[in-house]
């Protein structure tokens, strides 16, 4: 069987600014998460950040990803208008893609979404709590009843998305906060998976069961049908314009 094709996007800002950040992600939060992917085996992984051409979501790049995961927190506002439109093209057609954490705010849930997906939220570094409410859904495979995370960014209700196809994980906070913290989609031909633990101020893409949830949800995220877009076509037919 041929290995599944992750592309894992991050901004790539906090790392470069906050020297607490970079000491927790030296490789930054894409290389820690692509290391977590790598660890759970079946998966081919490359990068991509914002400031790369076409914020290294090129037309022939998303052509040869499976799965999109998606990182980012500060710069949602610049990612242009065609990579929008190019994201949306692609999951339509079948291209998986998992939202992480504050990714939630990004243009490209929030156009899949239909909403503004705002939400409670507090940092104090409290103990959260994932339980796992549908513990038949793939993306649950071998995570058991509960995981726990000593130290996150808290996320409260209310949620604005809409209601999901399959609420896969709650989490507690110690503050008393609940929160729809593993929430799967279809749009299209395209399945999503929003994942809430991972703050970059805490070590979250480093724990086990995280990698885990990550690798099944990639594995859940996969294209079960993949149409051709617009985009690729066109790089197809016009390599040297597609490349830029």
């Amino acid at each position: 069987m041929n290995p599944l094709r992750v592309t894992v996007w991050n901004e790539f800002l906090h790392e470069k600014v906050d020297d607490a950040v970079r000491t927790i992600y030296p490789d930054g939060i894409h290389g820690a998460i692509a290391h977590a992917l790598r660890g759970q085996g079946g998966f081919e992984v490359a990068t991509a950040t914002q400031d790369e051409p076409e914020c290294g979501l090129d037309a022939r790049r998303l052509a040869a990803t499976d799965v999109l995961v998606w990182w980012g927190h500060m710069r949602h506002e610049e990612l242009p208008d065609a990579v929008v439109d190019r994201l949306h093209q692609e999951v339509l057609a079948g291209m998986g893609l998992v939202i992480l954490h504050s990714a939630v705010a990004s243009r490209i849930f929030r156009r899949l979404m239909g909403t503004n997906c705002t939400l409670r939220w507090r940092d104090v570094g409290e103990k959260e709590r994932v339980w796992t409410v549908a513990p038949d859904h793939p993306i649950a495979e071998g995570i058991g009843e509960y995981f726990e995370i000593p130290r996150s960014e808290t996320y409260g209700e209310r949620f604005d998305v809409p209601e999901p196809d399959r609420l896969v994980f709650i989490s507690w906070h110690a503050g008393g906060e609940v929160f729809r913290s593993g929430c799967a989609y279809h749009r299209g031909n395209g399945r999503i998976f929003f994942f809430a633990p991972g703050h970059e101020s805490y070590p979250i893409y480093h724990q086990e069961p995280v990698a885990r949830v990550l690798a099944n949800a990639c594995r859940w995220a996969a294209p079960r049908v993949r149409r051709a877009t617009k985009d690729f076509v066109h790089a197809e037919e016009a390599p040297e314009q597609a490349r830029g």
